[in-house]
C-alpha cells in the first residue's frame, strides 16, 4: 500500500506536478470503476493487479482521446507541413506513467488509486516495455516524438508493429539467455487499430514495359494494418500520432496455388506473409543481410508514402477523396527524415510512386523526391552500414532495382562531367559496388536522394564529412549539417526522478522542463549551502530506493553508501566494457595488495544486450559476471568493491538506475560513438561523466566545462595515428604491470576455476588481434592506465549523506592553472590544490605519491581530480 506524502513532499512536488482538484480525483476514481466493469467485466472481488493496471491505463487514455481528435482537425483544417519520422525502431518503453506527467494527471490518479486501496507504483510496475528497438537509435526516434509533440508540430512516427521486440535477457551460469519478448501478452491498451486504412504492400514479380509505362505485374501481396499511439505533448494538449504497421496476409493468400485438398496448408502458410512484422532483429550496428529484413524494410516504407500520399491528396478532415493532383507542392507540405539507412527504399518508392503510378516526369519526380527527403547518419562503423545484394534485389524488388540502377546512371554521369576521367572516384561514389557480389550501398543512395545529411553529435558529423563520405561531401558540401542528439527532459529528469526536478523549480520555476537552457540560472546558485543539501538528499534517497529494488527484483544487496559507477548500454566491443573489466580487476588487486588501505567503496553496475549472435559481445558478458562472483565472495574485499550485472538492462530499468548514479562511464574508442544519449540521461540526473571525447561527450565538456568531466585518453587524431603507425597491444602490456597482472588472471582462469580457458581467446583476441582497423577498440592504448587508477574515479562521498557532492550542481570552479604531479612510471596526472566539489568543504592539498599509490584524502573530503584537458595516460 502507498503511503501518503508527507506535507513538505507535496510542497516539493506541486510545482512540477500541479495540485490534484478535488473533482478531479473523484472522476478518476469513477472512471477506474466504470473500466474495471464495463470493460475489464470485472469486480472487486476478482480483479488481478494486471485488471487493475488496465483500468488505469484506459482511464488515461480517455484524457487523451478527446485531445488527439482535436489535434488532428486542427491540422486538417490548418494543412501544415507534416513531418514523418521514419524508423524500423521506437523504443518507447512504458506509457503510463509518462501520459500522466504530459497530462498533468499524476497527482490525481495517485490520490484516486491511494483512496482505491492500491498502490499507483505497483501498477506502473506491471506495464510492459515497448521494447520496439535496440539502443539508442530507436530510444532517440521515441524521445523526438516526445520532443515534436510538445514543440506542436504536426508530426508522425511510423515504424513496424513488432509482435516480439528486443529479446528479454536472462543471465543463466553468468551466461545471457534469450528469451522472447512477448509484449503483447496481455493486450496494448494504448493502441488503436485502423483496419480502415489497411493497405496492400507488393513483392517479387516482374516488371513490364509499354508505351503506356511501366507496370509491376505478379507481385505477391501482404497487407499492412496500422495501429495508431498517441504522443502527448506536455501539457499543451497536442496528441501527435504514431503509426505501426502490422502484416496480415491477404484472404486469398497462396488459395489459387491449390486444389481443394491443398486448403488447410494455403491457411497455414499465411504465417509466411505475417512474419515480416514477427520480430525486431537484436542487431545494434551490425548488419545481418536476411530477405526478411530487407522484406520488413520495404513493407514499412511502401505503406508510409501511401499514407502520406493518401493525406496529401486529402485537405478536409476525414475526407478520402482525392482534391489534391498536382505534386509540385508536395516538398511544401511533406518532410521525410529517414532514421538511419534502414527506411532508404522511401527513395526509390517515392519515385516509382511518381513516376509509373502518377506519370510524372522523372526529372520532376527526382527533383520533389530529393527536396522531401533527408537522412540521418548514425554510425561510422564499417560493419554497420547497409549493402544489400542486387540478387535479393532483383528478386524481391525488381522494379527497384531499375530505379536505383538508373538514379545511379544519373549521378555517375554528374560526377563524371566535374570530375573527368577520375574512374576511382566514380568507383567510390557508385550506389553499385562492383565484386564477386555485387550489392547496393544504402548509405550513397540517402546521399544522393536527400537534401539533407546529418551527423548526430558535432564530431560525428565532422567524420562524416572528411571520412565516410567525403566524396559526397565535395561534390555537395552545403547538404551536409550537424544535429546532435538530445533526450526528452520529461521522461529523463521529471518521470523518473521527481525529487530533483521538484528541486531545480523550487529554484528556478518549471520553464527547464520545456527549455533545458533555462538550467544556466542555477550557476549563480552553485555555492547555497541550501541547494547542494538538497540535491545530495535526492541523490542518497534514489541510491536508497534503487538498492532497495536490487535486493527485491533480484537478491541483490549493496551497500547504497558505496559510489554507484554505472556503465550501462548495448554490449559492442567499441563501447569498451571490456576496458571497464580491467579497471575492476585492477582496484581489486590494489584491495588485495593492501586490505588496510583506505579505499572508497564501490558498487560498479554494469548492463546491457549483446546480440544473440555476437560471441565477443556475449563472452565479455560472461567475464563481467565472473569477475564479479570471485569480488563479491572475497571476504578480504568485503564491501569495498562490489560488481553487478543489471539484467535485462530496458528503458523501465534506466529509469531507475539512472538517477541513483554517481558515475557514469562513456569510455567509447575516439571516433567510434556516433553521439550517445545515455551520457546526456545520467548528467541531467546529477551523475558525473568519465568519459573519452568521443560523440556528444565532447559537446558536453564545453557545455558543462571540461573541469566538471573526468576525461581521458586518446583524441580522433590520436587514434588516427596509431593506426598510421600500427597499434600492437603487447607493448602496453609488457610495459603496465598492473595491466598485465590484470590480463594474466582473465587468461590463467583466475575467475573462471572451473573453466580455465574460458577466456583464453578472449586474451589471445586482445593482445593479438586488432580486429577493426580504424575503429578498433584499443582496450589497452591510451586507456588502463587511467582507468586503473583512483585518481580518475576515486573521489567520491565517504559517509552517508555526501553523494551529492558528485552532482554537477556542487562542482566548484577550479583555477584553471591548477600543477599536476606525474605520477612516475605510468604517466598518471594528479591536480593538487583546487576548489573542493564534497558539499562545498574547499580545501587544498600538496602530496607527493609513490609510485603505485592512489591518492589519500582526509576523511570526507574526496575530490582531487585529474589536470583537465591535459588528461592521463601521456603515453
Amino acid at each position: 500500500m502507498a503511503k501518503p506524502l508527507t506535507d513538505s513532499e507535496k510542497r516539493k512536488q506541486i510545482s512540477v506536478r500541479g495540485i490534484a482538484g478535488l473533482g478531479d480525483v473523484a472522476e478518476v476514481r469513477k472512471s477506474f470503476n466504470r473500466h474495471l466493469h464495463f470493460t475489464l467485466v470485472k469486480d472487486r472481488n476478482v480483479a488481478t493487479p494486471r485488471d487493475y493496471f488496465f483500468a488505469l491505463a484506459h482511464t488515461v487514455r480517455d484524457h487523451l482521446v478527446g485531445r488527439w481528435i482535436r489535434t488532428q482537425q486542427h491540422y486538417y483544417e490548418r494543412d501544415p507541413k507534416r513531418i514523418y519520422y521514419l524508423s524500423l525502431e521506437f523504443y518507447m518503453g512504458r506509457t503510463l506513467q509518462n501520459t500522466m506527467v504530459n497530462l498533468g494527471l499524476q497527482n490525481a490518479c495517485d490520490e484516486a488509486i491511494y483512496q482505491l486501496g492500491l498502490d499507483l507504483e505497483e501498477l506502473e510496475e506491471i506495464e510492459e516495455d515497448a521494447g520496439l528497438g535496440n539502443g539508442g537509435l530507436g530510444r532517440l526516434a521515441a524521445c523526438f516524438l516526445d520532443s515534436m509533440a510538445t514543440l506542436g508540430l504536426a508530426a508522425y512516427g511510423y515504424g513496424i508493429r513488432y509482435e516480439f521486440g528486443i529479446f528479454n535477457q536472462k543471465i543463466v551460469n553468468g551466461w545471457q539467455v534469450e528469451e522472447a519478448d512477448d509484449w503483447l501478452r496481455y493486450g496494448n491498451p494504448w493502441e488503436k487499430a485502423r483496419p480502415e486504412y489497411m493497405l496492400p504492400v507488393h513483392f517479387y514479380g516482374r516488371v513490364e514495359h509499354s508505351p503506356e509505362g511501366v507496370k509491376w505485374l505478379d507481385t505477391q501481396v501482404v497487407l499492412a494494418m496500422p495501429y495508431d499511439t498517441p504522443v502527448p505533448g506536455y501539457r499543451n494538449n497536442t496528441v501527435n500520432t504514431m503509426r505501426l504497421w502490422s502484416a496480415k496476409a491477404p484472404n486469398d493468400f497462396k488459395l489459387h496455388d491449390f486444389n481443394v485438398g491443398g486448403y488447410i496448408e494455403a491457411v497455414l502458410d499465411r504465417n509466411l506473409a505475417e512474419n515480416i512484422s514477427r520480430v525486431l532483429y537484436p542487431n545494434d550496428n551490425f548488419f545481418e543481410g536476411k530477405e526478411l529484413r530487407l522484406k520488413q524494410e520495404y513493407f514499412v516504407v511502401a505503406a508510409t508514402l501511401q499514407d502520406i500520399i493518401r493525406r496529401f491528396k486529402s485537405s478536409k478532415f476525414g475526407c478520402r477523396d482525392p482534391v489534391r493532383t498536382c505534386f509540385e507542392t508536395f516538398p511544401d507540405k511533406v518532410a521525410i527524415q529517414l532514421n538511419d539507412t534502414h527506411p532508404a527504399l522511401a527513395i526509390p518508392e517515392l519515385m516509382r510512386i511518381l513516376v509509373d503510378v502518377e506519370k510524372v516526369d522523372w526529372d520532376k519526380a527526382w527533383e520533389i523526391t530529393k527536396k522531401t527527403c533527408a537522412y540521418t547518419n548514425h554510425t561510422v562503423l564499417p560493419e554497420a552500414l547497409e549493402r544489400w545484394p542486387v540478387s535479393m534485389f532483383e528478386k524481391l524488388l525488381p522494379r527497384h532495382l531499375e530505379i536505383i540502377y538508373a538514379i545511379n546512371q544519373r549521378h555517375l554521369d554528374h560526377v563524371a562531367a566535374l570530375f573527368p576521367g577520375d574512374v576511382d572516384r566514380l568507383r567510390r561514389m557508385s550506389v553499385i559496388e562492383e565484386g564477386d557480389c555485387k550489392r547496393i550501398n544504402m548509405a550513397h543512395l540517402c546521399v544522393i536522394g536527400s537534401h539533407a545529411v546529418n551527423g548526430v553529435a558535432r564530431i560525428h558529423s565532422e567524420i562524416v564529412k572528411q571520412s565516410v563520405f567525403k566524396d559526397f561531401y565535395e561534390l555537395e558540401p552545403e547538404k551536409f549539417q550537424n544535429k546532435t542528439n538530445g533526450i526528452t527532459p520529461r521522461r529523463w529528469l521529471l518521470l523518473c526522478n521527481p525529487g530533483l526536478a521538484g528541486t531545480i523549480a523550487e529554484k528556478i520555476g518549471e520553464g527547464f522542463l520545456t527549455d533545458l537552457s533555462q538550467l544556466k540560472k542555477l550557476l549563480p546558485l552553485v555555492d547555497d549551502e541550501a541547494l547542494i543539501r538538497d540535491v545530495a538528499k535526492v541523490k542518497q534517497e534514489n541510491k536508497l530506493k534503487f538498492s532497495a529494488f536490487l535486493e527485491k527484483e533480484h537478491k541483490v544487496k549493496i551497500n547504497p553508501s558505496s559510489m554507484f559507477d554505472v556503465h550501462v548500454k548495448r554490449i559492442h566491443e567499441y563501447k569498451r566494457q571490456l576496458l571497464n573489466c580491467l579497471h575492476i580487476i585492477t582496484l581489486y588487486n590494489r584491495i588485495k595488495k593492501d586490505p588496510a588501505k583506505a579505499f572508497v567503496p564501490r558498487t560498479v553496475m554494469i548492463g546491457g544486450k549483446a546480440a544473440p549472435g555476437y560471441h565477443m559481445a556475449k563472452m565479455i558478458i560472461k567475464l563481467v559476471t565472473s569477475i564479479g562472483s570471485v569480488v563479491n565472495h572475497d571476504p578480504i574485499v568485503g564491501d569495498k568493491l562490489k560488481v553487478i550485472f543489471l539484467e535485462n538492462y530496458r528503458v523501465s530499468l534506466a529509469e531507475k538506475v539512472i538517477p541513483a548514479a554517481d558515475l557514469s562511464q562513456q569510455i567509447s574508442t575516439a571516433g567510434t560513438e556516433a553521439s550517445g544519449t545515455g551520457n546526456m540521461k545520467f548528467m541531467l540526473n546529477g551523475a558525473l561523466t568519465i568519459g573519452t571525447m568521443d560523440g556528444a561527450n565532447v559537446e558536453m565538456a564545453e557545455e558543462a566545462g571540461a573541469e566538471n568531466l573526468f576525461i581521458f585518453g586518446m583524441r580522433v587524431e590520436d587514434v588516427e595515428a596509431l593506426d598510421r603507425k600500427g597499434y600492437n597491444a603487447r607493448e602496453y602490456y609488457d610495459r603496465l604491470p598492473e595491466l598485465k597482472q590484470a590480463v594474466d588472471q582473465i587468461s590463467s582462469g583466475f575467475f573462471s576455476p572451473k573453466e580455465p580457458d574460458c577466456f583464453r581467446d578472449m586474451v589471445n583476441m586482445l593482445l593479438n588481434h586488432d580486429r577493426t582497423p580504424g575503429s578498433g577498440p584499443r582496450r589497452s592504448s591510451g586507456t588502463s592506465p587511467a582507468r586503473a587508477s583512483s585518481p580518475v574515479t576515486g573521489p567520491s562521498q565517504s559517509t552517508p549523506g555526501t553523494s551529492g557532492a558528485w552532482s554537477p550542481l556542487t562542482c566548484r570552479s577550479r583555477p584553471p592553472t591548477s600543477p599536476g604531479i606525474r605520477h612516475p612510471g605510468n604517466g598518471l596526472l594528479f591536480l593538487e590544490g583546487h576548489g573542493d566539489c564534497a558539499g562545498g568543504l574547499g580545501w587544498a592539498r600538496k602530496e607527493k605519491l609513490k609510485k603505485g599509490d592512489a591518492p589519500r584524502f582526509p576523511a570526507g573530503k574526496q575530490s582531487l581530480q585529474p589536470c583537465p584537458g591535459q588528461l592521463a595516460p601521456q603515453l
